[in-house]
């Protein structure tokens, strides 16, 4: 019989108790006991297997006698351990314990003298070897953690292991704009129409970002006075590789100050864009509502193919 310490660590415990919870007291007084039940199991065993040996010797004499308690004392670890017996052990002193807590608990003082080795504290076994086994943990934790706080740990401990190109997005969506492009009328609405606070602004190609146009900026344009993109956009532009963790990304974004990074690949190719939200999002498990977004996942737009990028009459696929 061996009885088990809660699962629940001391501290855990102690706070509960701290609340009234009338289970966490009757827990952690049996804790603060348990070292006490066992020295007084080891004592009885002892005790028990030395009046097995006087036994043997009184009935077989002193030779047989000391085979037979020799051969007892061998065994005794290995019969305790059937399952069976283990079971019935344990029902058994399930339904002694309270009294076996209130007989060491009345002569505590005098336990000092025979707890010889401490019982070690569950809250040793407290430790976690990985990341999937606390998220494990996490999952298992029932109501103890609500979906979005459940959420958000799952995603804190895969966050470091995800890629920019994960949650990027793709070439295929990004709204950009030309350098030589004149800032007019009608071309500010357009702009505003795409739902973005920051485009890109290209060169020759989308290979070639030169800038990032600020839209909000654009209100204060003076529209008699038309400018061109070039002369509107910021000239500073942040690139990042899509081979790049977020946990790198999210440094770079808190280190640069900035919100939107273009995003290449080995050959400096334009592949998409960042954007901090993107990031957090990815990191906190949920999307976060911006009333200038126009689509819900830019992504499963792309695989969509929207621009029909590629996609002439008599195209294969191989």
């Amino acid at each position: 019989m061996r009885p088990a310490p809660s699962v629940i660590s001391t501290y855990e415990l102690e706070r509960r108790s701290k609340r009234a919870n009338r289970e966490a007291k009757a827990m952690l007084r049996r804790e603060k006991l348990l070292p006490d039940i066992i020295a007084l199991q080891r004592v009885i065993t002892t005790l028990l297997l030395v009046i097995v040996v006087l036994l043997s010797v009184v009935t077989f004499g002193w030779l047989i006698g000391v085979i037979v308690a020799v051969v007892v004392a061998l065994e005794y670890g290995v019969i305790a351990k059937w399952p069976a017996l283990g079971r019935l052990s344990l029902k058994w002193y399930e339904s002694v314990e309270p009294s076996l807590l209130r007989f060491v608990e009345k002569f505590h003082p005098a336990f000092v003298f025979i707890r010889s080795t401490p019982m070690h504290s569950v809250d040793t076994y407290h430790r976690f070897d990985s990341r999937e086994e606390l998220q494990r943990l996490v999952d298992a934790s029932g109501d103890i953690l609500s979906d979005d706080e459940r959420k958000l740990i799952v995603h804190s401990l895969g966050f470091r292991d995800q890629r920019v190109d994960s949650v990027m997005t793709p070439k295929s969506m990004m709204d950009t704009i030309k350098k030589g492009e004149f800032l007019g009328p009608l071309v500010l609405s357009e702009l505003h129409d795409t739902g973005h606070s920051r485009l890109p602004v290209i060169g020759s190609d989308i290979d070639h970002v030169v800038g990032i146009l600020h839209l909000k900026d654009m209100l204060s344009l003076d529209i008699k006075n038309s400018v061109t993109a070039e002369k509107a956009m910021e000239p500073k532009v942040y690139y990042i590789k899509e081979d790049q963790s977020l946990e790198h990304a999210l440094a770079a974004f808190l280190r640069t100050h900035h919100h939107l990074f273009i995003v290449i690949n080995s050959s400096r190719e334009t592949v998409g864009l960042l954007t901090l939200e993107d990031t957090i999002e990815a990191l906190i498990g949920r999307k976060i509502i911006d009333e200038d977004d126009n689509h819900e996942n830019l992504r499963e737009i792309a695989e969509q193919n929207p621009h029909h990028n590629n996609s002439p009459e008599k195209h294969t696929d191989v």
